[in-house]
């Protein structure tokens, strides 16, 4: 089975000099541009090739951006230069990463997953518990992905259909948060050659106690 790091580092490498999934920041974080404040401090897992951590850094964060390609961290760094922004770049597989050793535990005000549902049940808790641990106390999540009905569009995501959020299985998850907004909602975006045309989507934030 091709590893996650072979099949993204192909994919972007396959886009050439364009951006797999464009440049501009993905919908509904720039929506949530209100709550973030200068000099807060960001984790944006799953990053690709930078949009969203070059955005979040544009507005005054202090970004760390965790990707497991190296071809994606390249041109995100690409990317970052262009915008003249500094972002802490960590080329990893979050799952093998030692959270603990790194001393990043409870020290986010935000963790960030955009479209990071590369993993059914089991990996998902892993991911989830990992984000958590890596909030700091008041801080929050912030999740963007989609939802079973996607399968019908094929416009982007996932195959497996366990891969894919429910409000139910957000809310489970995040039962012991404070979950301040969760939404399912249709929407036609276009982000890149990635994620084009009618999406089925379900959007949550979330505030560690």
């Amino acid at each position: 089975m091709m590893s996650q790091e072979v099949f993204w580092s192909t994919r972007y490498k396959d886009a050439g000099d364009e951006y797999l999934f464009g440049t501009e920041p993905n919908h509904f974080l720039a929506s949530k541009g209100h709550l973030f404040t200068a000099n807060q401090k960001a984790l944006s897992l799953g990053d690709g090739e930078g949009r969203n951590s070059v955005w979040l850094a544009k507005q005054g964060l202090n970004v760390t951006a965790v990707e497991i390609s190296p071809v994606a961290v390249d041109k995100a760094r690409k990317l970052a230069e262009k915008h003249d922004v500094n972002i802490s770049l960590l080329q990893t597989d979050m799952f093998l990463h030692d959270w603990d050793a790194a001393a990043l535990n409870n020290t986010f005000d935000w963790v960030i997953g955009i479209f990071i549902q590369f993993v059914g049940p089991e990996g998902r808790k892993i991911q989830f518990d990992a984000m958590k641990a890596l909030t700091c106390n008041g801080g929050r999540i912030l999740l963007h992905g989609y939802s079973p009905k996607q399968l019908e569009y094929k416009t982007g995501g996932p195959s497996a259909v366990e891969n894919l959020y429910t409000r139910q299985m957000l809310l489970e998850a995040f039962s012991d948060w404070g979950v301040e907004e969760i939404v399912e909602y249709e929407d036609v975006i276009s982000e890149g050659m990635g994620h084009s045309g009618q999406s089925a989507l379900m959007s949550m934030i979330a505030r560690k106690p």
